[in-house]
């Protein structure tokens, strides 16, 4: 792999949103003090954004490489994985919200999976409009969810709404999820015939 390729902005993004992982982490082991919430919420929304232009900047100036489209969803996965994680540790996701975020990791592991399969039959399955926009809502409130008893301090809800997010994500994760899982039974029963 070339060295410029491995440098490109594209590929910056996505390493700067591994980064991000153990930063916010940190801070929101820390997060019974309102100003580490803060500041976990800044650099997670500074790498959601990175989420929507790494890919985007890859195909607008043809940066497009392998290593990117590895280590992209495993940046995604690890980001939401670890602050879903985190959030049900510090008590901002608790009882029956729990198997919202259960779910949203369930349907992760199983897509990772099914992508690892597939690449081995040298087929892909592209990400449908319904599954960017089940990032967009998860995203947004896994974002809810950080800023959670700080950002209920200045707007009161904030934990709320995320919450309700959350759940709707969760379903639209569990629909994606299916709509994923019947495209690739297509290819594994044609592999096994």
């Amino acid at each position: 792999m070339q060295r410029n390729n491995l440098l490109a902005l594209p590929n910056l993004l996505t390493y700067g949103r591994c980064l991000a992982v153990p930063a916010v982490v940190a801070l929101l082991f820390w997060s019974e003090h309102h100003g580490a919430r803060w500041w976990a919420l800044g650099i997670f929304v500074a790498a959601a954004i990175t989420d929507y232009f790494d890919g985007y900047l890859a195909r607008a100036w043809n940066q497009q490489s392998a290593l990117g489209r590895m280590l992209d969803p495993i940046a995604d996965k690890l980001l939401v994985a670890a602050v879903l994680f985190m959030l049900v540790r510090d008590g901002t996701i608790e009882s029956f919200t729990i198997w919202a975020a259960i779910v949203i990791l369930c349907r992760e592991i199983l897509v990772s999976g099914l992508r690892e399969y597939l690449a081995a039959l040298k087929v892909s399955v592209p990400v449908s409009a319904l599954a960017k926009w089940k990032t967009a809502v998860q995203l947004i409130a896994v974002g809810f969810l950080v800023a959670g008893p700080a950002g209920d301090a200045v707007v009161p809800g904030t934990t709320l709404i995320g919450t309700v997010l959350l759940w709707i994500s969760a379903i639209l994760t569990i629909y994606t999820g299916w709509d994923y899982m019947r495209a690739s039974l297509r290819h594994m029963v044609d592999e096994g015939t």
